[in-house]
């Protein structure tokens, strides 16, 4: 099983991206994304499992791409910003999953007031180096929330019982890290 070099890496922002995906209507799909954002990984010298993620997402970051429902995810009917500004990722550990570059990160989200495992179900996708003179590592991440666990149970039905949002959210991480705990200007 393969992950980057042991020591400490620093999520670059720039180059990563933390997004969800709603159902809308039962039909289509509306996506958004947070745009402020930071994280450490840690990576265990001597066994792997032991190492560890913190994320920290600035919750009225949210960008759907549409200014009226950007303020409803805001408003307490979804992330309630004003009195949850932050969401946030702490690992609790990590194990192997099939597939030499697969692992399961278990740990803990903290949204909307609410504290619940999830499991992110992670690919590394190598390292190497880049224009500055660092190392750089990308990993993908994936989960399935489920906005009731976390206090957001917000729906509006329309025509024939079908819910106007779902209930689920598929998020979506695509990370690059740079190796060392800051990072490099460029």
């Amino acid at each position: 099983t393969e992950l980057p070099p042991p020591g400490p890496w620093t999520v670059d922002p720039a180059h990563s991206s933390v997004a969800a995906v709603a159902q809308h209507l039962g039909i289509s799909s509306v996506h958004g994304r947070f745009t402020h954002f930071s994280g450490a990984i840690e990576i265990a010298p001597d066994d792997v499992t032991k190492s560890r993620v913190e994320a920290v997402i600035r919750a009225d970051s949210i960008d759907t791409g549409n200014g009226m429902r950007d303020g409803h995810l805001k408003s307490p009917d979804f992330l309630d910003v004003e009195k949850h500004p932050e969401i946030t990722y702490r690992s609790t550990g990590v194990t192997a999953a099939a597939g030499s570059d697969r692992w399961t990160v278990h740990g803990e989200l903290g949204m909307h007031g609410v504290v619940r495992p999830v499991d992110l179900d992670l690919a590394y996708l190598g390292t190497g180096a880049d224009p500055w003179g660092g190392t750089r590592a990308a990993f993908r991440a994936t989960a399935e929330l489920h906005r009731d666990d976390f206090a957001m149970s917000y729906n509006q039905v329309v025509q024939a019982g079908i819910a106007a949002i779902g209930t689920t959210l598929k998020v979506e991480l695509d990370i690059q890290a740079v190796q060392g705990e800051s990072l490099p200007q460029g």
